[in-house]
């Protein structure tokens, strides 16, 4: 560590007959090199020493005096630019901005998402099954010989063989082609269950937003408390001393002052986590600075019965999905039921299959007169056509057939209950969120009726027609009411996401 002569002790100040007290480097001008010193450490030195600190500081004050005041950058000041600009803007975060942001960084919506993308991929690879592929077969065989053009196996057609063919390959199935449609259904199923995870983390984006409101709100009013239960003990400590009221009012005041400060703390604390909670979702940082600039319980608007009705019929992504698996159970049906039916399998082969690597091959006039000479044709083509008819495999068909048809009643059944959740519901939500605005409306209004009855009580208590007791129950009527219209306006929000889950519009 790097230590400068930051002040000149003089006499005994730290017990010695004098020295320099070394402290750790804020400059990187003059140094001590000694790497024993600890922080705060005194150095104590000689008469003559002492003389030599003192020069050395007086140097150090004329080194740096003139680039601190000649329009050179101290150290110091440096140091100051820097932390200030390290020192970032709070995030404006609007409500959009938190839900978009919210997507990016859900675990349940990133791995949905995926799934969803992963099953758009399988229509591409199950139709691949129901069309024709090529390929290409190149292979050597060799055979012991036995004397003779032809090798010792008999299977096989010379000591030499080489084969170079070119493959098309088609195979013709039911099960291939009702495994294709059952790949483009589960793609929109996927794509269905994507949009429920985004739903669902709208609700507690939105009710997490309206929570760091509503605690901000809370948090103001307990300190508006605060101020008025501080004022409210400096008005009965004046009338004491007046000799208009008893020591007992301001006995009740300090009561009702320190049970503010101990709610304004607690306030703070509810605020500090409504704040974390947020920031964990919509921050890959938890401790970015922000600032909530709307107000869902104002910004949301209630849609009326018959419109919110309608977009949940058309744009409801449960009730989608439990059609969607009715009709993946049919196609797992045919699937099934397809193990009964045949398969053909059609190939087209086009290469060489020769004893010598070339498309010809030299004649021998005396083993084939007939070609005159002319080469032997090597290049050519074959066609194979195969058809496979199943017997007997022990049961095994009827048994996956009839897992099948369980399967397929159970998912017409999700979706009849499916369809009566949602009219259940929408009824639900709905008057969930109709209640919550009529609460918050009338929690509006209290609120303003108990600012009222609080500044006519202090008024009477101060003419002396009321007494502190009133004072106080004024006072905390008056927390009551604005705690519980923040909590209402909370509600409201709430209740207008989860609405937002059925109609699909927020």
């Amino acid at each position: 560590m790097n230590y400068v002569i930051s002040r000149i002790v003089v006499g005994s100040e730290t017990g010695s007959a004098g020295g320099c007290l070394a402290r750790p480097s804020q400059y990187s001008d003059v140094k001590l090199p000694d790497n024993n010193i600890e922080p705060g450490e005194t150095l104590n030195f000689s008469s003559a020493a002492k003389l030599a600190c003192i020069g050395m500081a007086m140097l150090f004050v004329v080194a740096t005096a003139p680039a601190q005041t000649a329009g050179g950058t101290s150290s110091v000041a440096a140091s100051a630019q820097l932390t200030t600009s390290s020192q970032q803007a709070p995030v404006q975060l609007t409500l959009a901005d938190a839900l978009q942001r919210a997507k990016t960084l859900d675990p349940a919506v990133r791995l949905a998402l995926t799934n969803e993308r992963i099953a758009a991929e399988n229509p591409t690879q199950t139709r691949a099954a129901n069309l024709p592929i090529v390929s290409y077969n190149s292979q050597y065989v060799y055979t012991e010989g036995n004397g003779t053009p032809t090798a010792r196996y008999i299977a096989n057609n010379g000591v030499h063989e080489y084969i170079a063919q070119a493959d098309v390959h088609q195979s013709l199935s039911v099960a291939n082609i009702a495994i294709y449609h059952h790949s483009i259904v589960a793609s929109a199923l996927a794509h269905d269950q994507a949009e429920i995870a985004q739903r669902g983390l709208t609700v507690a984006v939105v009710q997490n937003y309206a929570t760091v409101v509503a605690a901000q709100r809370k948090f103001d009013s307990l300190r508006q408390a605060l101020q008025v239960a501080q004022d409210f003990l400096n008005t009965t400590k004046e009338l004491e001393h007046g000799g208009e009221v008893a020591h007992a009012d301001v006995v009740k005041a300090q009561i009702q002052f320190d049970d503010s400060r101990v709610a304004l703390q607690d306030g703070q604390m509810a605020l500090e986590n409504a704040r974390v909670a947020l920031a964990l979702m919509v921050f890959p940082d938890v401790n970015q600075s922000y600032v909530v600039v709307d107000d869902p319980a104002q910004d949301l608007l209630l849609p009326s019965l018959d419109e919110a009705e309608a977009e949940a019929r058309q744009h409801n992504p449960a009730l989608d999905a439990a059609f969607r698996a009715v009709r993946m159970a049919s196609d797992a049906v045919t699937i099934a039921k397809a193990e009964y039916l045949p398969t053909m399998t059609l190939d087209y082969f086009y290469g060489i299959d020769a004893n010598r690597f070339a498309t010809e091959t030299p004649s021998n006039p005396r083993l084939d007169p007939e070609l005159h000479g002319r080469p032997i044709q090597n290049l050519g083509y074959s066609a194979l056509a195969s058809l496979t008819l199943p017997i007997w495999n022990w049961g095994a068909t009827h048994s996956r057939v009839k897992t099948a048809e369980e399967l397929e009643e159970q998912a017409v059944e999700d979706r009849e209950f499916a369809q009566r959740k949602l009219i259940a519901d929408l009824e639900r939500s709905y008057g969930e969120a109709k209640v919550a605005k009529s609460e918050m409306e009338i929690r509006r209004s209290s609120t303003a009726n108990a600012e009222e009855s609080l500044k006519l009580t202090l008024l009477q208590y101060k003419g002396g027609n009321a007494t502190a007791l009133e004072v106080v129950t004024a006072q905390d009527t008056l927390t009551l009411e604005r705690g519980a219209f923040a909590d209402a306006q909370t509600r409201y929000a709430t209740a207008l996401a989860n609405l937002a889950t059925l109609t699909g519009s927020l």
